[in-house]
């Protein structure tokens, strides 16, 4: 790839999109391996710069500004004073509901203009997704009012105000630790109190702030920190602080390990690799069995899945959480630093990178003991002071991941911790020429096809920008429940040669604003909103989805259900997850077995099902 231009095409693109749908899967999957989604070279260095200056110096600076302590000029500050932990979830929680943190970009379907977001919540008319609109009375409705762009102005404001307070200096603390300052208590008040109205009026604002990862340390911060103020506070109350802040990391890297248990989790490791600037071709290579022809995950994937990616997210945390011993506490530190950077140096798909700069950065302020900080031997859970307030603590850090585990169409990816799994909800939207184009008719909205083409500075023909767009097909299909999802619209749609697809998170992000791989927020919710609006008729919009795998490491069937815009659910069923990671992306000995568990009345498909199917009628609209 070049550092203005994208890398060139495996074949040229007019030949290309007349090619079979198998064959090009095939030939885009096999060309991901080395080459990934082949952006240009500036684009990386944009999103470095965004990352370490937008986030890390700026945030350092506000943070130097508002607080006695922390001076920008003098790095051993950075580590040892508590406050920037609150500080930079603060900022960090601004930028993305922005939209200049993870969803910002090319790599999550923004090309131009790269900001989602705000654009989009700052404006009456645009599409809205109320989690519970039917039950929570004055929430009902898809489309965005005055009263939600206020809401939206004043989470804005909420997360400002506690950045730029000035930091409040902790008058008791235990023998030995450095002077320490921490946010007022009350700033955090109007966050904790305005974000969730806003998620109950639109659900995607509040996934978009990752309100999952920063509102407990703002939760947290206000009502422990409140304790620590207080004028009968000792130093027992700092240390609960600390080693419940500590508690809320381990929590996110356990329950994303957790999660990551199961047959999905090795086909993430090498389409990750192969989508690294930094990693060279034949590394890139080995994660595969025998690229170009087999392109299941290899024995290195498995053991960087599986070895170097779930025992290191759970084992080392774990001990994190217990150990008392100051060099067991920096060493553990020092791992998971290293585990974020290598995450970071990879650029997924959705770019959370200032995440994983700050959840890196902030073990070594939590646990490395630098400049007088937070020594283990002080700073453990044994040495919390209120043993039976633990209980609730951890019941409330933990109810996402239990629960989003145990019934993952209730609760979002997010909160559940699936955030590299491979074990998603996820779509592929399928629209008969011509839909596609009215999708600009929608408010704001402006399809991928179109960005692609007037993008600068090296705009695409049209072939080419379709051929781009039909990367993130490919990428899909590297993954479990991509080849699970194209099997399903091979056994429904005799058309689909002559269908536009699209990877249903990218479209999310064109139509809504943002989405971080989150399934829920383009499933019959979102179609229905977009039918609405342009009254398709049957077959026009056909959509297959799929539901996150329950307790994956039991191994139960995988559920899908297919979703035409204008009939709804027509059909639901299952698949088999170990017959889909044991075929290869482009699906060449046919789709996997399904079995069909509901069919809406009336319903019969255009396609004869395959063998192995529990069904044989027929689909017609």
């Amino acid at each position: 790839m070049g550092f203005l231009t994208p890398s060139p095409q495996p074949v040229p693109p007019a030949e290309f999109v007349r090619l079979p749908l198998r064959d090009r899967i095939r030939i885009l999957s096999s060309h991901w391996v080395e080459d990934g989604f082949g952006t240009p070279r500036v684009l990386h260095l944009v999103y470095v710069l965004k990352m370490l200056g937008l986030y890390f110096a700026v945030g350092l600076a506000i943070t130097s500004w508002t607080t006695d302590y922390v001076h920008l000029t003098d790095p051993a500050s950075w580590f040892d004073n508590v406050v920037v932990y609150q500080k930079l979830a603060v900022w960090l929680m601004l930028l993305e509901v922005i939209g200049l943190g993870g969803a910002f970009g090319p790599l999550c379907g923004h090309f131009t203009p790269m900001l989602g977001n705000i654009r989009y919540w700052l404006r009456p008319g645009t599409i809205r997704m109320a989690p519970w609109g039917r039950h929570v009375p004055g929430t009902g409705g898809d489309e965005r009012t005055v009263l939600d762009v206020v809401l939206y102005v004043a989470v804005l404001a909420s997360l400002v105000y506690p950045l730029l307070t000035p930091a409040e200096p902790v008058r008791f603390l235990p023998e030995g630790t450095s002077p320490q300052e921490l946010v007022p208590p009350e700033a955090f008040v109007p966050i904790l109190v305005v974000m969730p109205l806003m998620g109950l009026r639109d659900k995607v604002v509040f996934l978009a702030a990752r309100s999952e990862q920063y509102l407990p340390i703002m939760l947290m911060s206000a009502t422990l920190g409140a304790l620590v103020m207080a004028e009968d506070a000792g130093s027992a109350a700092f240390v609960n602080l600390v080693v419940v802040f500590k508690i809320i990391i381990c929590v996110v890297w356990i329950g994303a390990g957790v999660s990551k248990l199961g047959e999905h989790f090795i086909n993430v490791v090498p389409p990750m690799i192969s989508n690294s600037p930094g990693q060279p071709s034949l590394l890139k290579r080995l994660h595969y069995r025998n690229a170009p022809t087999d392109l299941r995950p290899s024995r290195l994937a498995w053991f960087m899945a599986h070895v170097g990616g779930t025992t290191v997210e759970i084992l080392i945390p774990l001990v994190l959480l217990v150990t008392t011993n100051d060099t067991v506490a920096l060493l553990g530190a020092v791992a998971m630093l290293v585990f974020h950077i290598f995450i970071t140096s990879t650029f997924p798909l959705a770019v959370p990178l200032e995440w994983n700069v700050y959840f890196g950065y902030i073990a070594l302020v939590l646990w490395g003991g630098l400049g007088g900080g937070f020594d283990a031997s002080v700073y453990n859970i044994w040495n919390f002071s209120e043993p039976l307030l633990l209980i609730p603590i951890f019941a409330v850090l933990c109810l996402g991941p239990v629960l989003g585990n145990l019934r993952p169409d209730l609760v979002s990816f997010l909160p559940s911790m699936r955030q590299y799994a491979g074990n998603w909800a996820c779509t592929v939207w399928t629209m008969r020429p011509g839909v596609e184009e009215r999708l600009n008719e929608l408010p704001l909205v402006e399809n991928q096809l179109d960005q692609l083409q007037r993008m600068k500075p090296t705009p695409y023909e049209p072939d080419d920008a379709e051929m781009t767009m039909q990367k993130v097909l490919a990428w899909r299909s590297m993954h479990s429940q991509g080849r699970g999802l194209f099997s399903v619209l091979y056994e429904h749609l005799d058309d689909l040669e002559e269908r536009t697809l699209r990877e249903g998170e990218f479209l999310c992000n064109a139509i809504l604003g943002w989405n971080f791989g989150d399934g829920h927020l383009h499933d019959e919710r979102l179609i229905a909103a977009v039918q609405k609006r342009l009254n398709l008729d049957p077959g026009d919009l056909v959509v297959a989805y799929c539901e996150s795998q329950a307790t994956p490491w039991t191994n139960p069937p995988q559920a899908y259900r297919v979703i035409d815009a204008a009939l709804g659910v027509v059909e639901t069923g299952t698949w088999d997850v170990r017959d889909c990671v044991a075929e290869q992306p482009w699906l060449p000995n046919g789709p996997v077995p399904l079995r069909v568990t509901w069919a809406a009345p009336g319903f019969r498909r255009r396609r004869t099902l395959t063998a192995g199917s529990s069904s044989d009628t027929e689909l017609t609209a």
